[in-house]
């Protein structure tokens, strides 16, 4: 029976007696969320309840103690009165239960009820005398410390906040999905091919040093994989496999990608949107792009997340703590347009001649020359989106053909002012403010003596093996590359191909946006800096250094090396 449905004008008078009889019959304790919802309007009505959750802050004085918990449940704490004797050995970090009456505060306090503790449970202490003490205090802690600490980080309010939104962010894009009719699939994660074609991969070694009396051959037919195998950098070409018998497909995976970046919107590992259709029709598959968004944002609107957020950084801007988050005013901002109006899409020659115009007169001293052959830089990727989106995400198609992966379908292109006609890919990119690219897509080659060439183009290392059904070079059957590992890839075009394209979506970079996280590594997840030694990540020094160097950097970010690649 919840606790809300009984009377308890009838329970009052036999409190003391029937403590344990009302305790049974509310099992379940309340979320913070939920009792900070909760506003009894006169004593009789005062309901007596049971929270969980952890240690924030503690203040202990000479008649009382004031508890700050929190539980995920929402970015406030609720505050809990104690008696000095409830509060001994209580610490920060520590996880408790608290029975009590939820009662108003006094006048002119921030929170209007708060919890009269009648009984406290310790569930878990924190070891506050130990050398290694419970790093999250409420103190200045820059997000480079917090970075050393990916494990217990979790626990701060906005990093609660961020699973939450997660969460609720997986669960709106599976029903949009579903309600427009697409299969959900799962590809591998551990694939023989580089989906980009970059190189930035991470390989799977699961073999020993070759013993003195082992020949090559032996140690290679022990090993547990046969042929070199990666941890995927994207799940698209395996998704075109389902699209022959399924029309509408996509799925939500980790991605990894041995990309030596240290910059804020770069992780070595990230979750992807990816979509893949049958389309002849490139503006179809950004209708569709746009469309995620959109719903995406609107389905958050109908949760508390935006106004937590607002509420999360104005509590960072009354504190000394460093500001992981941008503006509150431009939060909410941002989620205003990209609900509203028309995204603007220009071509990849239309952006170029917008640089180089900018470049020639003076307005833009940028670092890199904006040239055809070069693609577009971070820098060149927020000019346009300032000066063309005005604050809305920017759709740019048509890219070099020499600059994008072969698996593209060559686009119809216009003359330039030299009247040549540039050799482009039915391609687009997606910029936003801030955080540039987060959508790329494009139709995809489905023809096969097409594909077949732009393959022997792409070079003899674009399958990273042999080919994997044993045919000859000269076998006209397969590309005279050897196809590689991609064979399979080429079989798609050979029997009953059809046209189709599709797009990946970063997840983490769109969450950064919405959210005005500066550096994707503070983005509500574990990071690979985990697996830093733990002398190192508590040491004084180590400390100061990242004090130090967030001072000196607007946007610091602690830089872990990825495996070097054995290839």
């Amino acid at each position: 029976m919840p606790w809300q449905s009984i009377r308890f004008q009838r329970l009052l008078p036999f409190r003391s007696q029937s403590w344990r009889y009302y305790s049974h019959l509310n099992l379940n304790p309340l979320n913070v969320a939920s009792l900070l919802a909760l506003h009894p309007t006169t004593d009789q009505e005062n309901p007596c309840v049971r929270v969980s959750g952890s240690v924030r802050t503690i203040r202990k004085q000479k008649h009382c103690a004031f508890l700050e918990i929190g539980d995920g449940s929402t970015v406030h704490s609720l505050q809990a009165v104690l008696h000095p004797d409830q509060a001994h050995g209580l610490s920060t970090g520590a996880s408790v239960v608290i029975q009590g009456l939820w009662r108003p505060a006094p006048p002119g306090k921030e929170q209007s009820h708060e919890l009269q503790a009648e009984e406290v449970t310790v569930v878990g202490t924190a070891d506050s005398e130990s050398l290694k003490k419970y790093p999250i205090q409420k103190k200045f802690q820059t997000a480079e410390f917090l970075r050393t600490v990916p494990h217990l980080r979790l626990r701060l309010p906005l990093q609660a906040l961020l699973a939450r939104l997660r969460s609720e962010s997986e669960f709106l894009l599976a029903q949009y999905f579903r309600d427009r009719g697409f299969l959900r699939v799962q590809p591998p994660l551990i694939t023989s091919s580089d989906c980009e074609g970059a190189g930035e991969v991470f390989s799977l070694d699961t073999t020993s040093p070759v013993p003195t009396n082992q020949n090559d051959t032996a140690h290679e037919e022990s090993c547990f994989f046969q042929k070199p195998k990666y941890l995927t950098v994207s799940s698209q070409l395996h998704l075109e496999a389902y699209v022959p018998e399924h029309p509408k497909v996509w799925t939500f995976s980790p991605t990894f990608r041995a990309e030596r970046s240290d910059t804020p919107r770069h992780v070595s590992e990230f979750w992807m949107v990816e979509v893949e259709m049958r389309t002849e029709s490139l503006e179809e598959i950004m209708d569709v792009a746009q469309d995620v968004i959109r719903s995406l944002v609107r389905g958050l609107r109908h949760s508390p997340f935006l106004d937590e957020l607002v509420a999360a950084k104005r509590s960072w801007e009354k504190s000394q703590t460093e500001e992981p988050m941008g503006d509150a005013e431009a939060i909410s901002s941002r989620w205003t347009m990209l609900e509203e109006g028309s995204w603007p899409r220009i071509t990849y020659m239309q952006a170029m001649q917008l640089l180089q115009t900018s470049m020639s007169s003076g307005e833009s001293d940028f670092v890199h020359q904006p040239r055809w052959e070069s693609g577009l830089h971070l820098e060149h990727e927020r000019y346009i989106a300032d000066k063309v989106g005005l604050g809305k995400p920017v759709f740019v198609t048509d890219y070099p053909r020499t600059i994008k992966p072969f698996y593209m379908l060559p686009s119809v292109s216009k003359q330039n002012d030299s009247g040549t006609v540039p050799k482009t890919a039915a391609c687009f990119d997606l910029l936003l403010p801030e955080v540039c690219e987060i959508v790329g897509g494009s139709l995809r080659e489905h023809r096969l003596q097409e594909l077949r060439g732009t393959m022997q183009t792409a070079g003899p290392d674009l399958g990273r093996g042999s080919s994997s059904d044993g045919a000859k070079p000269e076998d006209p059957s397969v590309p005279k590359d050897g196809g590689g590992n991609l064979d399979w890839y080429v079989d798609l075009r050979r029997f009953g191909s059809i046209p189709h394209g599709g797009f990946g979506l970063g997840f983490d970079r769109l969450l950064c946006y919405l959210t005005g996280i500066r550096n994707i590594k503070d983005n509500g997840v574990i990071d690979t800096v985990l697996h830093l030694p733990l002398d190192l990540l508590h040491s004084p020094m180590s400390m100061y250094a990242s004090f130090k160097a967030s001072k000196q950097r607007q946007k610091g970010d602690l830089y872990v090396r990825p495996p070097t690649r054995p290839f």
